[in-house]
């Protein structure tokens, strides 16, 4: 077996057949990187003339003139394939050594250990560990603050219908599900010059979050990568409030002939007073929709979202809502449409991406986490970050930048 420089395409073709693939392998992400300054190799292990493991690699000059390469998502082979696995791992450390390199990081798209809704581990479940401590055996060390995700949540959609899906959904996401496909709230797909809306969007929810928003050229340029494969879309959530009001309106005067038929007996009071609630709650809706209505205009943008559709998933990427309009509950609208979407175009996996791994319900992000399992589906445990040191560069990067840390906690 012996390790091959590839063309784009002869890595594109092996991508797109093989069971570990992801967007972040890609030729269009390593085109992102290029932006950035990150130079571009596609490399492959071949076996007889046939294509047994390859890789995207991505690298960057970072310490004393020395690469580091790094594989997102990486690397494409099968894992518990022994003999293959750790062949092309010792062909890509001579490979980035030949190439100036003194480190290597992966984070492979390969399950640790399979996990139910809750996080917990699934009796009798896979366990990969022990393809973990053969990587380490290796020489790779794992990394404690990765750049990719290692926590997701997903669900599986293949050969399921949207109402078999539904039918698991927690009941409080059913009954907002059902209550917002009355609300005249619309989703659409954005168009290229309109995704400053979207920007839009990002921008108040990392603000209101306190996270790192990615620009606008960001969006820009992956619609521009990935639009024209058909395999991005930016969805938002729009609520008609004219059409909005007069539904409300509607519904107003439907519950209020319901009370004008009560007879004055006093067997109705209990129907009476559950009537004029529900009236009293339609009037103050129907007031605050005219209030957002003069201040906005007709149409409102409620909430967004960034999809990411290859291979066997569609992948949740990013989102925005306004804070000041989540009583509509928009984004359960966009995860409703893209759902069915994912359905009717026969993809394998709904995957809401990321999760941040703590299950405690008083970890500050657990909402976020709460949300995403009330559509039903599992957790996902990747491997993780991973980085083999291939010249000694690598030790003294390290020292330096502990002694660093530790002259800054002075």
């Amino acid at each position: 077996m012996k390790l091959y420089e590839l063309s784009e395409q002869e890595f594109r073709t092996f991508l797109n057949e093989h069971p570990l693939k992801t967007f972040l392998q890609t030729p269009e992400i390593a085109k992102m990187r290029e932006a950035s300054g990150w130079e571009t190799h596609y490399v492959g292990l071949k076996e007889k003339d046939k294509l047994v493991g390859a890789s995207m690699l991505t690298a960057k000059k970072s310490f004393m003139g020395k690469k580091i390469f790094y594989a997102p998502r990486g690397v494409l082979v099968d894992f518990e394939n022994k003999k293959i696995r750790n062949t092309l791992i010792k062909e890509l450390k001579k490979y980035i050594k030949n190439h100036n390199g003194y480190v290597f990081k992966m984070d492979p798209y390969y399950e640790l250990k399979e996990r139910d809704i809750d996080g917990n581990l699934t009796p009798n479940g896979f366990d990969h560990t022990n393809i973990l401590n053969d990587l380490k055996q290796l020489g790779f060390l794992e990394i404690e603050k990765p750049e990719q995700l290692k926590w997701m949540f997903a669900l599986d959609i293949e050969g399921k219908t949207i109402d078999e899906l539904k039918k698991n959904f927690r009941q409080n996401t059913r009954n907002i599900i059902n209550k917002t496909l009355k609300s005249n709230i619309v989703v659409r797909e954005l168009e290229f010059d309109e995704l400053p809306i979207f920007k839009n969007l990002t921008e108040e929810t990392s603000e209101r979050k306190h996270f790192s928003d990615k620009t606008l050229s960001y969006y820009q340029t992956m619609y521009q990568l990935f639009k024209p494969f058909n395999q991005i879309k930016y969805m938002i959530a729009e609520i008609h409030l004219k059409e909005y009001t007069e539904s409300l309106k509607k519904e107003q005067n439907t519950i209020q002939q319901k009370i004008d038929k009560l007879t004055p007996s006093k067997a109705n009071d209990g129907k009476r007073k559950e009537f004029q609630i529900s009236v009293e709650s339609l009037t103050k809706k129907i007031k605050e929709a005219k209030e957002i209505q003069k201040e906005n205009g007709d149409i409102l943008v409620l909430s967004g979202g960034m999809f990411l559709l290859y291979g066997d998933e569609v992948v949740y990427l990013f989102s925005g809502n306004y804070k000041k309009y989540m009583q509509f509950n928009a984004q359960y609208m966009i995860q409703w449409e893209m759902i069915n979407y994912a359905v009717n175009h026969q993809y394998k996996r709904y995957n809401f991406y990321g999760i941040t791994g703590n299950f405690d319900k008083n970890d500050k992000d657990y909402g976020m986490y709460e949300f995403k399992k009330g559509f039903g589906g599992y957790v996902i445990e990747l491997i993780g970050e991973l980085e083999l040191p291939i010249t000694y560069h690598y030790k003294i990067h390290k020292k330096l930048s502990h002694l660093k840390q530790k002259l800054k906690g002075k």
